[in-house]
């Protein structure tokens, strides 16, 4: 009892003499009641120091940049220079920098005129020159770098670009022929006509097959009749419908001569170039949302709205002025997937997008850490920076990683969608479901902790990613809901397991060729050289998508066998499809980080890539309980693991401010608190954004 009242004693004194040393500062005096006196006093003010001044930076950012990047670099810079100069980009100076972002306090209203504003700019300074007419990988590559870039700046921007031209103008380029690219294209590219895509109805999203709107042909007058026939076949959440578009194609139901020939697409006028609403068409708006409320979403209805013949976007099927029906591909089921396979390109941006928002989030919250302070750890001693905490690492820096692994992801996604061909249809589908679902599910986890990890600066609309969350919350299910997509990548590995099985082939594509191979043993030791052992990773990772393709289709072929249809066994074995889903995704990831990686001679670039490398197979590892829960790790195996997840985010700390510069995002994307956030609060400051007026303060 004597040492824990002499304990309780020595830590009251300790505490009474720290609050001490923080009073008994200069700086209250005029409270005192003479100078000779004692008296409380305030600490001394904190001051602001860059991390430039502490930091090192011990590999080429610039070099980073170029690997993380990968393409368009001059491009990218070029259109940040034309956003910081135009006052359409409402730059506002805080803390002695400009920075440019949307101005979320406007009306929904204000934030849909200034969108179409931004995109007149653009116009007018040859931006979108080429986006549908250019040919060639590198002019493809090209818009997809400025659409990342836009992007950054602006969520509602990109999506509304996205619908014109990825959906509305990619549909003409892709289902159209040679008619159509001449009339639509150039008209879409300068905006002479303003497009957009009408697929989702208010009863089917997700199922495109299920789709309710009707089409019929009136071979009399060689018209296309388009019909809303029920409430739930209302086109629902159309991007630019509401209030721009002037076209738009129309996903329906082909019904010729009383027999359904399934979905096809179609060219509608919705308005006149007045922007008068055509007859038998009516159009509502969609209303306020979370975010993205610079993009008017509508919904709409059609009335027996005719169309000419040759508004059928033609290149899968067409109808002949006598209403024959043609088509070169007689299986309903061939045709379907031929007809979609196109639509990849907007799951492609969204994985691009995805990763571009983390890496401004986590831009803005580690360098927040790394000038903000709290609490000291022994008497008389400064606060401690937030990310010297090893929580505030664990917080962090493995999301570092994994938007690092993502971005190598994205980068391997483009250069595969910019060089396809009809043979790599179904890989692009595949990886682009697979990449679409991991990337957008992680923006979202990365920007929550970054929220949280600015604390109450985090939720101020200025410091950006507070207000992110709302508009990049839709990712994880337009283009595709990523609990959907996940067990479209299981069946799509059912169907290579079960051809090459039959067929008594090697497996090929999608990275599926380890499956050739035997199976990968999982060391009774892991030590820490082992834990970072790129084979080792592999290997791992390997063996979790090895063995859930053999639980998936050992699962789905028993509930055939029990006398279930194919459809409803994969509907039955959800949970294995989940995770097989998500193990193709983490093998594909990490695949396409260490073929970045292998590609590198050497140096400091590619031992700090080792790091990070480790840092995101490791962090999957801990994360993911399907390794624990198959048995394809032990429970000292995760604990293991777990220590070493510890061991690499102290490892990674002194290089956190190296890697997120190496995201090359210009300081005026960011936000004030990412810079010195004293400043940027202080009384001046308020002061300069209010105009000079000046308010009497009240002590």
């Amino acid at each position: 009892m004597a040492s824990s009242s002499s304990s309780s004693v020595d830590q009251v004194s300790r505490r009474t003499q720290i609050l001490t040393n923080h009073l008994n500062q200069s700086g209250f005096a005029p409270y005192s009641s003479s100078s000779s006196s004692t008296s409380l006093e305030f600490s001394a003010c904190i001051n602001f120091s860059p991390p430039e001044l502490s930091e090192r930076i011990e590999f080429d950012t610039k070099e980073m940049r170029k690997l993380l990047d990968a393409h368009n670099l001059e491009d990218r810079d070029w259109l940040y220079g034309l956003m910081r100069q135009s006052n359409l980009f409402n730059p506002r100076k805080l803390g002695g920098r400009v920075f440019v972002w949307p101005d979320y306090n406007q009306s929904m209203e204000q934030q849909r005129e200034m969108t179409m504003k931004r995109i007149g700019y653009m116009i007018d300074r040859g931006v979108f020159e080429g986006w549908l007419t250019a040919q060639g990988p590198e002019a493809k590559l090209r818009k997809l770098a400025l659409m990342e870039v836009i992007g950054i700046f602006d969520h509602s921007l990109s999506v509304k670009l996205g619908v014109h031209f990825m959906l509305w103008g990619g549909a003409i380029q892709f289902f159209g022929t040679k008619r159509h690219h001449d009339k639509w294209l150039r008209a879409t590219e300068n905006y002479a006509v303003k497009g957009c895509f009408a697929m989702s109805e208010l009863g089917h999203g997700s199922n495109v097959r299920g789709i309710e709107t009707v089409t019929t042909y009136d071979s009399k007058t060689e018209e296309f009749v388009i019909n809303t026939p029920c409430e739930s076949a209302q086109k629902y959440w159309i991007g630019g419908a509401a209030n721009h578009a002037t076209h738009t194609v129309v996903f329906s139901q082909l019904n010729i001569n009383g027999k359904n020939q399934g979905v096809h697409a179609f060219i509608a006028q919705i308005r006149d170039l007045d922007g008068n609403i055509c007859p038998n068409i009516r159009i509502a708006d969609c209303g306020h949302k979370i975010g993205l409320n610079g993009v008017d979403n509508g919904r709409i209805w059609f009335d027996n709205a005719r169309i000419p013949r040759e508004n059928l976007l033609n290149s899968v099927a067409d109808v002949s002025p006598d209403g024959q029906y043609l088509s070169s591909i007689k299986d309903p089921d061939q045709r379907f997937a031929a007809f979609l396979a196109p639509l990849t390109s907007g799951r492609v941006n969204i994985t691009v997008n995805a990763v571009y928002s983390a890496k401004i989030s986590l831009a803005i919250a580690i360098r927040y850490a790394l000038t903000r302070r709290a609490f000291s750890v022994a008497p008389n001693e400064p606060e401690m920076l937030l990310l010297d905490y090893p929580s505030h690492q664990r917080r962090l820096l493995p999301l570092l990683a994994k938007t690092y692994a993502m971005s190598f992801a994205a980068n391997y996604l483009k250069f595969l969608y910019v060089n396809r061909t009809p043979e790599l249809n179904k890989a692009i589908h595949v990886v682009s479901s697979a990449f679409k679902a991991a990337t957008t599910w992680h923006n979202m986890k990365t920007l929550q902790e970054c929220r949280e990890a600015c604390g109450g600066q985090g939720l101020k609309t200025e410091n950006r990613i507070g207000h992110m969350k709302a508009e990049y919350d839709v990712q994880s299910t337009f283009e595709g809901d990523n609990n959907v997509l996940m067990q479209q990548i299981s069946k799509a590995l059912f169907g290579e397991y079960i051809a090459a099985k039959k067929g008594n082939k090697l497996f090929k594509g999608l990275g599926l060729e380890h499956l050739n191979k035997s199976c990968p043993v999982t060391a009774s030791q892991l030590t820490s050289s082992t834990l970072r052992c790129s084979q080792f990773q592999t290997d791992v990772f390997c063996l979790r998508e090895r063995d859930l393709l053999n639980r998936f289709v050992a699962e789905v072929s028993e509930h055939q066998a029990q006398g279930k249809n194919k459809e409803y066994a994969f509907i039955l074995s959800y949970q294995i499809a989940q995770d097989l889903g998500r193990a193709f995704s983490d093998r594909a990831i990490l695949q396409t980080f260490t073929e970045a990686e292998r590609a590198l001679t050497g140096g400091p670039l590619k031992e700090i890539l080792g790091h990070v490398r480790s840092m995101y197979a490791l962090i999957t590892l801990e994360e993911d309980s399907s390794f624990l829960r198959y048995g394809y790790l032990s429970t000292d195996h995760v604990a293991a693991v777990r220590k070493e997840v510890t061991k690499l985010c102290s490892e990674l700390r002194s290089h956190a401010l190296a890697l997120v510069d190496s995201f090359g995002i210009p300081d005026a994307f960011l936000s004030p608190i990412a810079f010195n956030w004293l400043e940027s609060n202080s009384w001046s400051s308020v002061q300069q954004q209010l105009g000079g007026t000046t308010f009497a303060s009240a002590i």
